[in-house]
């Protein structure tokens, strides 16, 4: 498993020409959009009672295509070799970015407007190729922080697009100058394309329909047969709706709440966005160097927290309002700014974590001959929910007359009901959150040598047992999902109980208590080995009494005498003595609360010499005198 910095990735060609490409087309996106609204408002073209007509028709323009020709985007780019996909697209963007200089230098509104679509257009055959060409490109272990850099120089695109795009419109010779930086802006993308390696198609023999509704609804269809990933796509497309509506509101919110200018809105949306890119940057080293789900409920808790204290911030500010318009820098002197700042940093920061291990996971479990298409289906439905976010604000604030800080509330509540709705739906997000949860409170884990456990088919790992929660360690260290053989009275425990049954644990006594339990344990044993499981027993069949690794059972032998398969050895060190030891008995007196954990595994060994006390001595052998 690679532990080099993911800024690293930068430096390579796998990578770095996708995501310089990726950053220009974001910016080149968000630079035109910027600087057509501000011309719409303030050059005069359009009388000022039909402005806001505009800008909404403007935005929906702009997303539009998604609906229309995801579906044809998403199985060109299944079908044909990528990176070839990709030049003829900033080609295009090249030849639409004149088109839009000639729109602007003409003052043609309808021209714009038709640049504006055609832009979206280019977005949407883009999208599928740039989340299907990471998988194939990058290795597992770097795919989080792979996704992570695309994320934040999304976001960051955004943000300086969105900055430079207002500073063009407002100089005078915008009609020059805006047509020169987005011409240049496609050609230098174009240039990053060049860097980008060849992808070969992971579906060439597939026939491209061309019915774009029904190939909509077949795609939806498509991403639906597994039920994880799909959850995943909703949760993205929630993600992109919460995002839309703050992002939306911030100009309003400063001026009507919060008594600011329009520095005031460039330091929010600043920080808001700078914030998410961090978030996403930070996924790498909390997920150590894996796609680690569990972050997807701690972001998501966090957005609604951050969410409520926002509205009760911004409820201090509007008290202490000092008359007039404030400027940046007034506005960092006024009470109660920085929790305003702080939250509105806090919802960015809890976004990137929610949003970079879903991306991930959508990719990685994800057929390759139809990554793409599943891809297409996601930027489909965030289109959706963006639009629905759009029409629902107009709602709340203009027809109901909510209030901003009201409407804000609310959708931070609705995120814990959305959030509570999918980890219910696919209980495998809880579960590993807790794993992460106890891994990076009570433990410090380091690894040792798990690269050794096959990353394919069927294998079975033994262990020495020390705590109540050593399956969690091992589940939350190996990148395999594991299907734990465990104690029964352990597998009842509550809470726990929850975690081991979503990973689906195989609870097993002995056959002098229970011979039916003992046998049926066994053949779904031999039915998980059959269907290439990885599976783990603690051969000790009970938690160590006194720190030591007593004799191993002889059950491993007979599951390796039905099914012959490698086993790796593994060993947990600096447990004993800890909260869930039975050192002094469990939780009375644990010599600390704290622990350094080190999780180690060995060669595999074959199943003809893995005989009990073979595997016993070689858990020794790991373990050392770390009990």
């Amino acid at each position: 498993m690679s532990k080099s910095s993911q800024f690293e990735l930068l430096r390579e060609r796998r990578f770095a020409g996708l995501f310089y490409t990726q950053f220009l087309g974001a910016f080149n996106d968000n630079l035109f959009k910027s600087a057509l609204s501000l011309i719409f408002v303030y050059s005069g073209l359009i009388a000022a009672q039909n402005t806001n007509l505009f800008l909404n028709a403007a935005a929906g323009l702009f997303i539009l295509p998604f609906f229309l020709f995801s579906a044809t985007a998403g199985q060109l780019a299944d079908k044909y070799e990528k990176s070839h996909l990709v030049r003829i697209i900033k080609i295009v963007e090249i030849f639409i970015a004149l088109a839009g200089g000639v729109a602007v230098y003409v003052q043609s509104v309808v021209g714009m407007l038709t640049v504006l679509f055609m832009l979206g257009v280019q977005s949407t055959f883009f999208g599928p190729l740039k989340f299907a060409i990471l998988p194939q490109q990058l290795k597992e272990s770097e795919l989080i922080g792979g996704n992570a850099q695309i994320e934040m120089g999304t976001f960051v695109a955004i943000l300086l697009g969105t900055l430079i795009g207002g500073i063009v419109a407002a100089q005078s010779e915008v009609s020059l100058l805006l047509p020169l930086l987005v011409v240049a802006v496609a050609v230098f993308g174009y240039g990053a394309s060049r860097f980008i390696p060849h992808t070969p198609a992971t579906s060439p023999e597939m026939k491209i329909g061309w019915n774009l509704f029904n190939e909509t609804f077949k795609l939806i269809k498509l991403a639906r047969a597994k039920k994880a990933v799909f959850q995943s796509i909703l949760a993205v497309s929630w993600f992109w709706l919460l995002g839309s509506v703050f992002l939306t509101q911030i100009p309003n919110l400063v001026k009507l709440h919060l008594a600011g200018g329009t520095t005031v809105v460039t330091l929010i949306l600043s920080v808001f966005t700078i914030s998410i890119a961090l978030g996403s940057l930070a996924c790498e080293r909390l997920s150590g160097h894996k796609i680690e789900i569990g972050l997807v409920p701690f972001g998501a808790f966090g957005l609604s927290a951050a969410g409520v204290d926002l509205h009760f911030a911004i409820a201090g500010m509007s008290t202490n309002q000092a008359g007039g318009v404030l400027g940046w820098t007034a506005f960092l002197g006024a009470d109660g700014s920085f929790r305003v700042l702080l939250d509105m940093g806090l919802i960015g920061l809890f976004g990137g974590l929610f949003i970079v291990p879903l991306y991930a996971l959508i990719q990685i479990r994800t057929p390759e001959d139809r990554r793409a298409r599943i891809i297409a289906a996601n930027n489909i439905l965030n289109a959706l929910f963006m639009v629905t976010a759009a029409g629902g604000t107009a709602l709340l604030l203009d027809v109901a007359g909510w209030s901003i800080p009201d409407l804000l509330l609310a959708v931070a509540l609705l995120n814990l009901v959305v959030a509570i709705y999918i980890f219910r739906q696919v209980p495998e997000f809880s579960m590993r959150f807790l794993i992460w949860l106890l891994s990076h409170t009570m433990y410090r884990v380091t690894h040792e040598g798990l690269e050794k456990i096959p990353e394919k088919g069927s294998a079975i790992i033994v262990c020495n047992h020390v705590t109540f929660v050593d399956a969690l360690l091992l589940a939350g260290a190996v990148r395999r999902p594991i299907r734990f053989i465990m104690f029964k009275p352990i597998f009842d425990i509550p809470v726990l109980n929850f975690v081991f049954r979503t990973g689906g644990a195989i609870p097993i006594v002995s056959q002098h208590v229970d011979k039916a339990a003992y046998d049926k344990a066994f053949e779904q044993i031999q039915e998980g080995l059959q269907a290439g499981d990885l599976l783990c027993i603690f051969p000790e069949g009970a938690l160590t009494l006194d720190g030591e690794v007593a004799e191993f059972k002889s059950g491993i032998e007979r599951i390796l005498a039905q099914s012959p398969v490698p086993v790796v050895p593994m060993a947990l060190r600096g447990l004993w003595g800890s909260f869930f030891s039975r050192d002094e008995g469990a939780f009375k007196r644990p010599k600390r609360f704290w622990s350094r954990v080190d999780v180690v595994a060995g060669e595999p060994i074959d199943p003809g010499a893995a005989s009990t006390e073979a595997l016993r001595e070689s858990v020794l052998a790991l373990r050392g005198a770390a009990a």
